[in-house]
């Protein structure tokens, strides 16, 4: 198969996944995207987001549609990491530990409250996340190849929870916000779940006339090579590196607004900048970049990444306001 023709099959597989995933996620197309996103940059998702938006529903989707297996852990006060990662079992009659391994080893893993787990779970989740591989005892276990967190946080209910401190926040390749849905779309929710109702068991299913439809791991890898492949011009990796430098030294645009960030991305950032525009790219069906792809993403892999002074946060600013500045001072190409 010619490289035109495996990008065009592998395409076409990513947009009927994003199709399907699109008809029962509804009013929630910015993270069907970014879910695709984070499985083409082989990177992970932190999501916040009011109760009730489908969070659950849709990496629970994403699982149904891929070769993997999937599993959710819900993160409470009283969650210790061998709760996570798992731990060693003595067998007497054999008179050695036998190590289970918990349900960090899935390889779609929904970690949902993320925030009300303390800091030594968050630890072993986002230890496991950066490393790929648990370490219990004296003994090392990899992870999965395909190995996807979509971390969950609500933005409602502070009492009782941890937040997660900016250095491993660092570790998420996007942190997405998400609303509610827009009226018109309301009454297809309605209806969706009128159906589901009805049809408990065909939840899931492909509609009348659709073939069922299951991504294999070695697609996915494939297509993470093809987004590797894409042409980014100098102009516009330059574009992207001046977006995180500026992030560090915004003085040259604006001294305001330099006082104003406390602190700015790392390398990881502009890694994870490049990844996801690249994946964007690629989910349009293009062979190369455009500086539009790398605004589409900034916010998602950066709010998380500039942080505020405390001048700037006694003025109300937060990385969403600040990466917005970032990207109306830095020209385009």
């Amino acid at each position: 198969m010619t490289d035109t023709a495996a990008f065009s099959r592998l395409h076409a597989a990513f947009a009927q996944l994003r199709e399907r995933l699109s008809a029962e996620i509804v009013g929630q197309a910015a993270l069907v995207e970014r879910l695709l996103i984070a499985l083409l940059a082989d990177g992970h998702l932190l999501v916040e987001g009011a109760p009730g938006l489908a969070k659950t529903t849709a990496i629970r989707a994403l699982a149904s549609r891929l070769e993997a297996d999937f599993a959710r852990v819900q993160f409470t006060p009283d969650l210790l990491p061998a709760d996570l990662t798992g731990t060693e079992v003595w067998r007497p009659q054999d008179g050695h530990f036998e190590f289970q391994p918990g349900p960090i080893f899935h390889s779609l893993l929904l970690a949902d409250e993320i925030n009300r787990a303390p800091a030594k779970v968050q630890s072993a989740l986002l230890e496991a996340m950066g490393e790929r591989q648990v370490t219990v005892g004296r003994r090392t276990y990899p992870l999965p190849r395909l190995f996807l967190v979509m971390a969950t946080q609500n933005p409602i209910e502070q009492e009782g929870t941890f937040p997660l401190p900016e250095a491993q926040l660092d570790r998420f390749l996007m942190y997405v916000r998400i609303g509610y849905p827009e009226a018109a779309v309301e009454g297809e929710i309605l209806r969706l779940a009128r159906e589901r109702a009805r049809h408990p068991d065909a939840a899931g299913a492909p509609a009348a006339g659709q073939a069922p439809m299951r991504l294999s791991q070695a697609d996915v890898f494939a297509s993470r090579e093809a987004v590797l492949d894409l042409h980014v011009a100098p102009a516009v990796e330059r574009y992207l590196i001046e977006l995180v430098l500026a992030s560090r030294d915004a003085r040259r645009y604006d001294a305001a607004l330099a006082r104003r960030i406390g602190w700015g991305a790392s390398p990881r950032g502009s890694i994870a900048l490049e990844r996801c525009a690249r994946a964007r790219a690629w989910l349009a069906g293009r062979d190369f970049v455009t500086p539009e792809d790398v605004r589409a993403v900034a916010h998602d892999v950066l709010r998380h990444r500039v942080l505020p002074s405390y001048e700037a946060v006694a003025e109300g600013w937060d990385g969403e306001r600040l990466v917005q500045a970032l990207i109306d001072k830095v020209p385009l190409p």
